[in-house]
């Protein structure tokens, strides 16, 4: 496999798990970059995408890509294309239809599917429309938005997922069914050695642990007495309705299964506060939340870097998702087919005009 956009190796740790070789990965960010090669998952080149000719990029069975998801993300201003990053999945589509991979895999947030073009057109399917024509070959493009917890990840996080089989393979890619959530609430996540690495925790400031020690187990920032708010919550507070009844400050309980990892790790963001303790999760609960093992490490248990932590677990593929998205390809793909990497590129069209 080539992974693209490759973060700090969550699905590339999946699809490894799986039986996959990576032959490539890049990403630009320094602090995901870092984690990338500490956990020797291989080299990553760290260039800017714009700057990489295909020609430099192995030829490969699949190509991997969780490109930028901010500019779509429901937690964020949502400019979408008009982001500079939110026009990224271009390069992805560019180098696809350079190196022609037997499969594709894309992964990004909710609100992708709620994405204009700049043409006005849904972004998902402009996507779409591009990748079943690119490199003049096509490919058979499903896609579809999925719940992590439906496949062994203890969060419900909501992705769309696409994956896209060459069409001269003849092959239709299914999503696979859901699995059995019982093993997934929190209680039994948090339950960790004491000497597993990384359970060291980023602080909150003093107003908002304040407001935290009123929020009971289960519960948000509603039961945090009025007197109690800071003035900027008090004003939402005043005016719900105005403000759509948000849920800041979650607690989730330990018999939950908990909500949506993010990026930033504030508690107005996701339910980043632990059930029982008045603190945020540590590194090494949310990436138990995240699906990454005990053995794979994120910071030197001290602070310097704690912050990036938070964003680039934040910003991962959780990896039993990963996994289970591999291992349905590599059933339903890969078996049975013949060995040859790329088809002889003839009638190419240029996609993404």
């Amino acid at each position: 496999m080539v992974s693209l956009f490759s973060g700090c190796g969550g699905l590339d740790l999946g699809f490894k798990r799986a039986g996959y070789k990576i032959l490539w990965a890049n990403d630009f960010d320094k602090d995901a970059q870092a984690v990338y090669i500490k956990n020797k998952l291989g080299k990553i080149d760290g260039r800017d995408i714009l700057e990489i000719p295909a020609s430099e990029i192995p030829d490969s069975d699949i190509l991997t890509a969780g490109f930028p998801c901010q500019p779509f993300s429901n937690a964020g201003n949502r400019k979408g294309v008009h982001d500079s990053r939110g026009m990224l999945y271009r390069e992805c589509s560019r180098i696809i239809g350079e190196k022609l991979p037997k499969v594709f895999v894309f992964e990004n947030v909710k609100g992708l599917l709620s994405t204009k073009h700049i043409d006005g057109e849904k972004l998902v399917d402009v996507i779409y429309d591009d990748l079943s024509i690119t490199g003049g070959i096509g490919y058979n493009v499903r896609y579809k938005l999925l719940n992590a917890s439906d496949y062994g990840v203890p969060q419900n996080r909501q992705r769309v997922v696409f994956v896209g089989v060459r069409k001269d393979l003849n092959k239709t890619f299914n999503f696979p069914a859901p699995q059995s959530k019982q093993e997934l609430k929190l209680g039994k996540v948090l339950d960790i050695p004491i000497d597993v690495p990384n359970q060291v925790d980023w602080g909150f400031s003093p107003q908002a642990l304040e407001m935290i020690t009123h929020i009971p187990e289960g519960g948000s920032w509603k039961n945090i007495p009025y007197e109690n708010l800071a003035p900027r919550f008090q004003k939402i507070r005043d005016d719900m309705k105005k403000y759509h009844s948000p849920n800041f400050y979650r607690r989730f309980s330990r018999d939950e299964i908990m909500g949506t990892i993010t990026a930033s790790a504030q508690p107005e963001n996701c339910g980043i506060i632990h059930p029982t303790e008045n603190r945020r999760y540590t590194i090494r609960e949310i990436a138990r939340i995240q699906t990454f093992p005990d053995n794979f490490l994120f910071i030197d248990d001290n602070l310097r870097d704690i912050v990036a932590m938070y964003k680039v677990i934040g910003n991962a593929v959780p990896v039993r998702l990963a996994e289970v998205i591999a291992l349905a390809i590599k059933e339903q793909v890969f078996e049975n087919i013949e060995n040859s990497l790329v088809p002889e590129k003839r009638g190419r069209v240029e996609c993404c005009a």
